[in-house]
C-alpha cells in the first residue's frame, strides 16, 4: 500500500479587518504568493486546485513575495522572522533570518533578486535591508515613529525605495546600501497603507486609509500630484502597476476595485463586489495584484473572507470566484451520493465550503451558516442531504445538489459533541447534557439524558454508539421505529478518552479511536475486538473513515499525520507524515475509493492518490 499526494486544494488568504494583505506574482503571471495561517501557498492562477504549500514558518506567517526572477519566495511571520526559499518545490530553505521584533507586514525584492527591504512592526527598529542569500545588512529603514505597512523597490538602476506607515509618511531611500534620503510627511492625513514603484521605475505611487492616491517621481521621491479624491469612499489598502506603467489598480474597504489612468488621473474601470446597494463589510478589497506576464489583463482581488476575485477589463462581476477556507477546517464528510466525487467542509470561523473532488474548485455553502466552529457532519447513503452542528449550539441541513442550508436551524439544548445519520430518517446529536433525536426534517422526536459527557457519536441502522468521557468506555444504544433510545451494551477496552467513532459502510465493524492515538475495532454484531493494533499515532486521533468495502480505514490526529489500515493486516500500514500542520481533523475517501482526501488545521484540503489496497 501507498499513498501520494495529487494535489493541495490551497487554504484562502488570511485577512484581518482594517489591515492590507500582500499578494504576490511571479514574472510569468502563473502563479500567486500569499500567507495562510503557518503556511505560505503558490497557487495556479488558471488552475486554482494546483498548488505548493511552504511548512518552513513555526508562526503565523504574514507576507509573501516573489523574487523577480521567479526562483526564489522571501516570506515573513509574526515574529519578525524572514525566511527565503525557492519557489519551485517549496521546500529547500535557502536563509532564515531575525529582521524585527514584531510582525513582518511588508517585504520587497530588488531587480536583481539579491537584496529584500522586510518592514514591520518592530520595537528596536521597523524594518531591515539585507542580502537574500547571506542576511549581510545593505542598509537601514529609518524616518519612520510608527509601524511600518509596505515598501517597494525600483527595479531599475539608480535602486530607490519607498516605505509608508501609519504614522502618515512616505521615507525615501536610496540605495545600494539603502540610505534615508527625503521624507513626505504631508501627502496623507492617515494611515499610508501601500505603495508601489511603476515597472519602468519613473512613478511611485502611495495609498491610504485617507481615500487619497499621491504619485511621486521615482527617482527623487519629490510628490509630484494628488489624484482621486472622493472617488473611493473607503480606506484604500492596495495599490499594483500595469506592466505597460500607464496605469495601476486601487483595492478598497468600499467593496470596489479601480483601474487609474496615471497621465489623466481618471478612473479608467471599476468594479463594485457584493450585492448592488448593500454595505458587506466581508466584501471589502483589502489586497490587490495586477499579474504581468499575462495578454488577458487579469487583476485579481481579495475580499475581507478570504476569496479571490478574477477581474478582467470589459467585465463589469468577476469572471472567477475562488473560494475556501483561511480558518482551521474542523469538520469533513464526503457527499451522501456515494460516488465521492463532492466534499463538504466546515472551519473554526462557521463557514462551510462544497468541493467538487475532480475539478478542485470550492464553493462556499449559501445560507444561513454557523456562527462558530463546526463540531461533524452526517449523511444518510444518497439522501442527498448533509446534517451539521457546531458551537453555535445550532443543527442546520445542508442541500448538496445546490450547496445551500436549506430549511430552518434547530436550536439546540446544550452544545454539540457530534452528529449521525441513523435508520428510518433518524438524525442523532450527542450534547454536553445528553443524546437528542431528530427527524429528517430537524424536528426534535426524543432526548436521553446521561450521567456522563458524551465525546463522540456514530450510527448505523437502528444502532447508536457514544462515547464516556467519564470512563474511557463507549454506550451502545438501541433506537427504536419511534425514535427513542434504551441502553444496550457497554465497551470497556480503551484506556484512554474516547475521541472519534466510526462504522464501516456495511455496519460490520466500529473503529473506536481515543486521546493517546489508539484505535480499537469492533466487530459490530458480537462486540468482540476484531484489532486492536492500530496505535500508531502519538497523539489524539480526530477522525477516522472507512472504504465502501469495509477493509481499510484511514485516521488522522493532532500529531499531523494521516495513517491508512489494513482489517487484514493490522500490523502493516503506510503514514503520510505533516499532512497538515496543527493537526487533521477530517478524512474520507472519495472517487470510488482510488483517492482519500484529508483536511486540517493549515486549511487546505489535500487529495492523495491510493495505491497497492
Amino acid at each position: 500500500m501507498s499513498i501520494e499526494i495529487e494535489k493541495i486544494l490551497a487554504a484562502s488568504p488570511a485577512t484581518t479587518r482594517g489591515q492590507p494583505t500582500q499578494l504576490s506574482c511571479d514574472a510569468k503571471g502563473e502563479r500567486i504568493a500569499y500567507a495562510s495561517g503557518k503556511s505560505i501557498f503558490l497557487r495556479n492562477i488558471d488552475n486554482p486546485a494546483l498548488s505548493k504549500q511552504y511548512t518552513g514558518h513555526t508562526a503565523t506567517t504574514s507576507v509573501a513575495r516573489f523574487s523577480p526572477s521567479g526562483f526564489w519566495v522571501a516570506s515573513g511571520d509574526v515574529t519578525g522572522k524572514v525566511r527565503v526559499w525557492d519557489a519551485v518545490e517549496a521546500v529547500n530553505t535557502k536563509g532564515e533570518y531575525s529582521i524585527i521584533s514584531g510582525r513582518i507586514n511588508d517585504i520587497a525584492w530588488d531587480g536583481d533578486s539579491q537584496r529584500v527591504i522586510a518592514v514591520g512592526d518592530g520595537r528596536e527598529r521597523y524594518g531591515h535591508c539585507f542580502t537574500a542569500d547571506s542576511g549581510n545588512s545593505v542598509g537601514e529603514v529609518s524616518g519612520h515613529s510608527k509601524v511600518v505597512n509596505a515598501v517597494a523597490i525600483r527595479q531599475l538602476r539608480p535602486l530607490r525605495a519607498a516605505t509608508v506607515s501609519d504614522d502618515g509618511s512616505m521615507c525615501f531611500l536610496h540605495g545600494a546600501p539603502f540610505k534615508f534620503a527625503s521624507k513626505a510627511s504631508e501627502s496623507h492625513k492617515g494611515f499610508v497603507m501601500g505603495t508601489a514603484f511603476s515597472p519602468d521605475g519613473s512613478t511611485l505611487v502611495t495609498v491610504g486609509a485617507d481615500r487619497r492616491i499621491q504619485l511621486y517621481d521615482g527617482k527623487t521621491g519629490e510628490p509630484t500630484k494628488t489624484i482621486g479624491d472622493g472617488v473611493h469612499t473607503g480606506s484604500i489598502f492596495a495599490v499594483s502597476w500595469a506592466k505597460d506603467s500607464k496605469r495601476f489598480v486601487t483595492a478598497s474597504a468600499d467593496q470596489t476595485v479601480r483601474v487609474w489612468d496615471v497621465e489623466t488621473g481618471k478612473c479608467v474601470q471599476s468594479w463594485r463586489l457584493g450585492e448592488e446597494g448593500s454595505v458587506s463589510i466581508p466584501h471589502q478589497q483589502v489586497g490587490v495584484v495586477w499579474p504581468h506576464g499575462r495578454s488577458d489583463g487579469l487583476i485579481i482581488s481579495l475580499n475581507l473572507n478570504g476569496d479571490l476575485n478574477y477581474l478582467t477589463e470589459g467585465s463589469s462581476a468577476p469572471v472567477k470566484v475562488v473560494q475556501g477556507h483561511n480558518k482551521s477546517i474542523t469538520a469533513l464528510s464526503a457527499g451522501s451520493d456515494g460516488k465521492g466525487k463532492s466534499l463538504i467542509t466546515g472551519s473554526f470561523d462557521g463557514r462551510a465550503c462544497s468541493w467538487d473532488v475532480d475539478t478542485g474548485v470550492g464553493t462556499v455553502v449559501d445560507g444561513q451558516a454557523h456562527s462558530n466552529q463546526v463540531t461533524q457532519f452526517a449523511s444518510a447513503p444518497g439522501a442527498g442531504q448533509t446534517y451539521s452542528v457546531a458551537w453555535d449550539d445550532m443543527l442546520r441541513v445542508i442541500d448538496e445538489s445546490v450547496a445551500t442550508f436549506a430549511g430552518s436551524s434547530t436550536k439546540l439544548a446544550s452544545q454539540p459533541k457530534g452528529v449521525a445519520a441513523a435508520g428510518g430518517g433518524h438524525v442523532v446529536v450527542a450534547l454536553s447534557s445528553g443524546i437528542a433525536v431528530f427527524s429528517k426534517d430537524q424536528q426534535q422526536i426524543s432526548e436521553l439524558s446521561t450521567d456522563f459527557t458524551p465525546s463522540a457519536i456514530a450510527a448505523f441502522g437502528q444502532v447508536v454508539v457514544v462515547g464516556n468521557t467519564d470512563n474511557n468506555t463507549v454506550r451502545i444504544y438501541k433506537l427504536d421505529n419511534s425514535g427513542k433510545l434504551s441502553p444496550s451494551e457497554t465497551l470497556t477496552n480503551s484506556t484512554a478518552q474516547i475521541s472519534t467513532l466510526s462504522f464501516s459502510p456495511d455496519g460490520k465493524y466500529l473503529a473506536a479511536a481515543n486521546s493517546i492515538g489508539k484505535i480499537i475495532v469492533y466487530k459490530a454484531d458480537t462486540w468482540t475486538v476484531a484489532t486492536d493494533r492500530w496505535s500508531a499515532h502519538t497523539a489524539k486521533v480526530l477522525c477516522v473513515a472507512w472504504n465502501q468495502a469495509g477493509t481499510h480505514a484511514i485516521s488522522g490526529g493532532l500529531d499531523t499525520n494521516v495513517h491508512l489500515w489494513s482489517l487484514a493486516k493490522p500490523g502493516s500500514r503506510v503514514k503520510a507524515p505533516n499532512a497538515h500542520k496543527d493537526g487533521v481533523y477530517g478524512v474520507a475517501w472519495v472517487d470510488g475509493d482510488q483517492k482519500i482526501t484529508s483536511a486540517g488545521g493549515d486549511a487546505a484540503v489535500k487529495i492523495w492518490s491510493v495505491k497497492g489496497l
